[in-house]
């Protein structure tokens, strides 16, 4: 049982002086989200929230102005990803609300920690249909990890601080807290508050000593064992304790979209991303391993394909935060519920020294079989062209602009937009281990990458100031949030922000040369945006890139411009992602 204490304040209210012992609600909710250590709020102001800005003026914490809320959404998601603290978000009632539906949805597919407040008519209006009144808690319902519509003022301050532990604590996920604008405004006697107690809430962390023991002997004795890797080593902080459990028992592991920063890109263990567009090897490791070790992963569709096929020769450990995760989607032979961090160095103590042996050298010639490569759209699976070598004067390819990020920006945080350009991202750029791969992967947003660049800077200024986000976005992504351009430059951020100029929703361009044979066209985006003006239109710097060259100069020169820079990258090659076959299974991406 987890017990909350109360808030002890003494301040003024909007109209002037209140009584001491006394405060108001909007003032309450500014005083205990100081108490939480918010540093930052990602919102839009409107009517209904108006009494929280007029609280927020002479506090501690910094309010980012976004252009959208579904922007002031996706920021405070990726802050709290880069930073492992809480994100806040804050949006009025009606439409402001509803447009953080999408950021919520986006947070809690991808479990990250955000605590979003919404402002709400007076509580004599609601469900009167009044101006700009919505259910929003009733909307959020499933895609919250909870939510509050509270009544009483005095409920604020100890509901606030319920909401940050249920946000970051079990499995992370996103909590709505609604605000009726009367009680905002309205004061109270301190001695109203209430302690909440959470009974029945306490998420188990430790995992079970016997499990840990049976997955150890079964780790001990397996020929062809394999770690997929999953979100859970991120939101779980595992990273150092995933690699001691790699390197001393020599297993090879591979990582789903979201464990892309679980590991090194480039350790000598990392066959990288399985799954429906996975590498040839990965896939290899995963259909022919005879036990699997899965880490915070919920064994999703575009991962394991067909269920009835997948991993048919092999036994599965699962490690979950989340039981209800544990053989929801695929049967599980050892079970071990609790937080990565905490098993795997207790599972790393039972296992046996190994080097890596046979099985991994199998792996490795598998790998280079099987490089990476692009699929031109107008050849068939059997034929398809090697990447383009970064020459002077060379048209760009996706993987060679990658391959000059990966060679100018050091140690950088990579966000990404959703489409084709994202998974060549997670396939080619190189990132650390850590909080260094920030994505939407449960529920794919377009849109996602522009606002969460942004709140990716501001949480990695909080850590390392010079630490480099460079954003990796479609030209059909960028174009629906491109408005926080604007919130970038006026907050002074160094970004450098690529758009992949394809003139086609990419993916779907795949999808119907894959599926239809090509015969509509849908994915047509046109030629005649300038990506490059639109930034100087919003006070950003401009580039436009043609060739590989020029988009090494571009690069070159945002990462030491300091500023706001968008690189216009105009891809002519039309390729694919490879492999991805209309097969129906991982045995059909590598065979």
């Amino acid at each position: 049982m987890y017990s909350l204490g109360s808030t002890h304040l003494e301040m003024k209210d909007m109209e002037g002086k209140v009584k001491k012992g006394r405060s108001t609600g909007a003032k309450s909710l500014v005083k205990t989200l100081e108490r939480m250590g918010v540093e930052v709020i990602f919102g839009y102001p409107g009517g209904a929230n108006l009494p929280i800005y007029g609280a927020l003026k002479g506090s501690s914490i910094k309010h980012i102005l976004a252009r959208h809320e579904q922007g002031a959404a996706h920021m405070a998601d990726a802050y709290a990803r880069v930073t492992g603290k809480v994100g806040v978000c804050l949006a009025t009632s009606g439409p402001g609300a509803t447009n953080l539906v999408t950021g919520l949805a986006t947070a809690f597919m991808d479990s990250s920690p955000v605590v979003a407040i919404t402002g709400q008519v007076p509580t004599s209006m609601i469900g009167n249909d009044a101006f700009q009144e919505v259910d929003i808690t009733g909307i959020t319902i499933p895609i919250t990890k909870h939510n509050y519509l509270l009544q009483n003022a005095a409920e604020i301050g100890p509901t606030v601080e319920e909401a940050f532990f249920l946000a970051a604590t079990g499995r992370k996920g996103p909590v709505l807290i609604d605000l009726p604008k009367d009680i905002l405004s309205s004061e109270f006697s301190l001695r109203e508050e209430k302690k909440h107690n959470l009974e029945g809430y306490n998420p188990t962390l430790k995992g079970h000593p016997g499990q840990i023991k049976k997955a150890a002997s079964l780790i001990n004795n397996a020929d062809r064992p394999v770690i997929i890797a999953g979100g859970g080593v991120f939101h779980s902080d595992a990273f150092t304790v995933l690699q001691n459990f790699v390197e001393k028992s020599g297993i090879p592991s591979v990582h789903t979209l979201m464990g892309k920063s679980s590991i090194d890109s480039d350790h000598n263990l990392n066959f990288g991303m399985y799954g429906y567009h996975g590498k040839v090897a990965a896939n290899t490791a995963v259909t022919k391993a005879d036990l699997i070790i899965a880490i915070g992963t919920r064994f999703g569709d575009r991962s394991t394909g067909p269920l009835a096929t997948y991993a048919r020769d092999a036994k599965i450990i699962h490690i979950d935060i989340d039981p209800a995760e544990i053989s929801k989607n695929v049967s599980v032979f050892v079970p071990i519920v609790g937080n990565a961090k905490d098993v795997l160095p207790k599972l790393t103590e039972m296992i046996s020294t190994k080097k890596p042996g046979e099985w991994v050298s199998f792996l490795k010639k598998t790998e280079e079989e099987h490089p990476l490569r692009t699929g031109d759209k107008t050849a068939d699976a059997e034929h398809r062209r090697p990447v383009l070598s970064r020459q002077g004067g060379n048209e760009i390819s996706v993987p060679a602009a990658l391959e000059v990020v990966k060679e100018v920006v050091k140690d950088p945080i990579i966000v990404t937009d959703v489409g084709r350009h994202q998974i060549f991202a997670a396939l080619y750029s190189y990132v650390r281990s850590g909080r260094t791969f920030i994505t939407s992967g449960g529920l794919g947003t377009m849109g996602f990458g522009m606002p969460a660049a942004v709140g990716a800077k501001v949480g990695a200024q909080s850590l390392d100031k010079n630490r480099p986000v460079v954003l990796i976005a479609g030209d059909g992504g960028f174009t629906m949030t491109c408005q926080e351009i604007i919130t970038a430059v006026e907050e002074k951020l160094a970004l450098i922000l690529i758009v992949l100029n394809d003139s086609s929703l990419g993916m779907i361009a795949q999808l119907q040369d894959e599926f239809y044979d090509g015969k509509f066209n849908i994915a047509n985006l046109g030629h005649f945006v300038k990506f490059d003006k639109l930034a100087i239109s919003m006070g950003a710097k401009g580039y436009r890139t043609e060739t590989i060259g020029e988009f090494e100069n571009a690069v070159r020169d945002a990462q030491e411009s300091g500023g706001v820079c968008v690189i216009d990258c105009i891809i002519k090659e039309d390729a694919h992602v490879y492999p991805m076959v209309k097969g129906s299974d991982l045995l059909d991406l590598v065979e």
